[in-house]
């Protein structure tokens, strides 16, 4: 199960979308299923990643990457791409993270087919559930302008279902990498 909310951005006209739920795995195996590495396993079970690639790799934990997603509502939304600056920290508590906002990058320029997008600050977490080495909280905030001119009722109504989307496809791929 998951809990989606949202209030109004306050860094762009959209919304902040949040998701909240509990995975039945390890917050390691929910964070194998959605660092954000090239080669990860998030292209492979999200259906709003088509492609994901480091452009420039600044340390270990701090990276300019560009995701590109597929089209979505039977096609309404035409492809996106999104250049972010991404950030990855993991706390004493076991708590691992990915940050995340929108950066243009000189190797990046904006490709044909593709509307860019931009993410503004957004990110995941993976926290430990006490007690229960089997379980872990993720919550998940969106701030995502998709670029182009699509009306935003549009938006507003693709991203609460997108959320549950993800929540149910990443307990699917938990519960895959496990078995």
């Amino acid at each position: 199960e998951v809990a989606v909310s949202w209030r109004p951005s306050a860094e762009f006209a959209g919304n902040l979308d949040k998701g909240e739920g509990i995975l039945p795995a390890s917050p390691r195996d929910v964070w194998e299923c959605i660092k954000p590495v090239a080669g990860g396993l998030r292209t492979k079970w999200d259906q709003n990643v088509k492609d994901f690639e480091v452009i420039e790799a600044i340390s270990d934990t701090v990276s300019i990457c560009r995701t590109t997603t597929p089209s979505a509502c039977m096609r309404i939304i035409s492809p996106r791409e999104f250049v972010d600056v991404i950030v990855m920290k993991q706390y004493e508590d076991g708590t691992m993270l990915s940050a995340a906002t929108n950066v243009e990058h000189p190797l990046c320029p904006p490709q044909p087919n593709f509307v860019r997008g931009f993410n503004y600050p957004c990110g995941c977490f993976c926290i430990p559930v006490p007690g229960e080495p089997d379980r872990t909280e993720l919550l998940t905030f969106f701030q995502t302008d998709l670029g182009g001119y699509l009306p935003q009722t549009v938006v507003d109504s693709f991203f609460p279902s997108s959320i549950s989307g993800f929540y149910s496809n990443l307990t699917k791929a938990v519960k895959a990498l496990k078995a």
